[in-house]
């Protein structure tokens, strides 16, 4: 457990003193809720899915409050998430990568969420989850079929992650503190 919590501290000591509010949307299933607690615990928690949204607070050093609004991702539920997104510094966006048939579906969902007023230029950290199970596309694979490359207008990055294992959990932690504190010193 000390080493993972050892290297968020590393990944976000650049958003020392420095409060950011981070959207985690995704469709249902993609891994959000796991991925938060990984987050916040360290461990990985049997959970259900989301209704309505999972909020926590996470400190991992000293001066900096990172707020995560883990949000459901379940039909009925994404016409919601635009109504959490005011004052988002930054958006974490799961994709379960082992779904390729719903790859497209994930696609117009962040394009929703994306083309609004106020996401203009709010930076994206793409988690490729569940890199574990067989079939899962990669992370090159995932950033064409999502149009990434023609997002000039923001910060991304994408990383090849399994939340259960936490294996890029940490990389997609420490982009978004850089990319986040970015946006905040050019933005805000």
């Amino acid at each position: 457990m000390g080493s993972l919590t050892s290297k968020l501290t590393k990944a976000l000591s650049s958003l020392k003193n420095c409060p950011a509010r981070i959207a985690m949307i995704g469709l249902d299933g993609a891994g959000k809720t796991t991925i938060l607690y990984r987050f916040k615990l360290n461990e990985t928690l049997t959970t259900i899915p989301t209704v309505g949204f999972n909020v926590e607070t996470l400190s991992p050093i000293k001066g900096l409050t990172l707020t995560v609004w883990d949000m459901g991702g379940q039909d009925r539920m994404r016409p919601l998430w635009r109504m959490y997104l005011r004052g988002t510094d930054g958006v974490i966006f799961v994709v379960d990568s082992a779904d390729r048939e719903r790859i497209h579906e994930a696609k117009e969902e962040l394009m929703r969420v994306l083309d609004t007023q106020e996401m203009r230029h709010v930076p994206l950290v793409v988690i490729a989850n569940k890199q574990d199970l067989s079939g899962a596309v990669d992370s090159s694979y995932l950033a064409k079929t999502l149009g990434l490359q023609q997002m000039s207008n923001r910060r991304w990055v994408i990383h090849d992650a399994c939340a259960i294992s936490g294996e890029g959990i940490c990389e997609s932690m420490e982009s978004l503190a850089k990319i986040v504190k970015e946006f905040k010193s050019k933005h805000r």
